[in-house]
């Protein structure tokens, strides 16, 4: 389900197209959406639905600013709006800063980087003193039940599940107005399932925007306010003689 994006949501995505150019195949054009509109409020969960190949994960690039879109707006409603479709670079890192957190399905960070400050690290960016930063970086560490034992360790050296709950760790730990979420819930057993789905209730009710892939169909139906069906916006192609 879709709606026209009205003044006041915290994103509001309208017209967007995208098509890729395959360069190892002589410049080919791959057009992959179409016309992409939709909003998400501050305290809901708007979730991309869709097949696999339909364009949930460049939709949320296009948000953040990896992506550059063909056509359209993608307004970040937070303070002075800014459409990241229409940004330079400066003002993107600006509203990442400001306004966006964005929790992968990978975790990148600075080799050798003790896991507690790889968790800490976007708090001090913004300015909040280190041992707050790190008080709060242990909380959710233990909420996601990583021992208190690894902290002081690279995430390099953990499991994939583990990294994956310090990537969790460090995407919700900053009191952003809009959060994106790509599969937050891969990897993870049961219970760390559960944490997520208790995180996101967290944000929802300090009335954060999340716009999110959830492919486990459980964790969706519990998160979800709207889905949103990407398939809509797949490109009309020409026939051929």
């Amino acid at each position: 389900m879709t709606r026209t994006s009205p003044v006041g949501a915290t994103l509001a995505v309208s017209g967007v197209d995208k098509t890729f150019t395959m360069h190892l195949q002589d410049g080919k054009q791959l057009p992959v959406l179409r016309g992409v509109s939709f909003d998400v409020h501050a305290g809901e969960c708007v979730v991309l639905g869709g097949t696999s190949g339909a364009g949930k994960s460049s939709i949320l690039k296009m948000v953040y600013g990896n992506y550059a879109a063909d056509r359209g707006s993608v307004v970040v409603n937070v303070g002075e709006p800014v459409d990241i479709a229409a940004a330079d670079p400066r003002q993107v890192l600006a509203a990442r800063r400001d306004a966006m957190g964005y929790v992968s399905q990978f975790l990148r960070c600075v080799p050798r980087v003790p896991a507690i400050h790889v968790v800490a690290e976007p708090l001090v960016e913004r300015g909040v003193s280190i041992d707050e930063a790190l008080d709060r970086a242990a909380a959710l560490l233990t909420r996601l039940a990583i021992p208190a034992r690894l902290w002081s360790l690279p995430p390099a050296t953990f499991s994939g599940g583990e990294q994956q709950r310090v990537n969790i760790a460090r995407g919700f730990i900053t009191e952003l107005p809009l959060l994106l979420l790509d599969e937050p819930t891969a990897s993870l057993d049961a219970r760390n399932r559960d944490v997520v789905v208790e995180l996101i209730a967290d944000k929802r009710a300090r009335g954060v925007a999340m716009l999110g892939i959830f492919h486990d169909a459980e964790v969706r139906e519990r998160v979800a306010d709207r889905v949103i069906d990407v398939e809509l916006f797949a490109p009309v192609l020409e026939a051929t003689a």
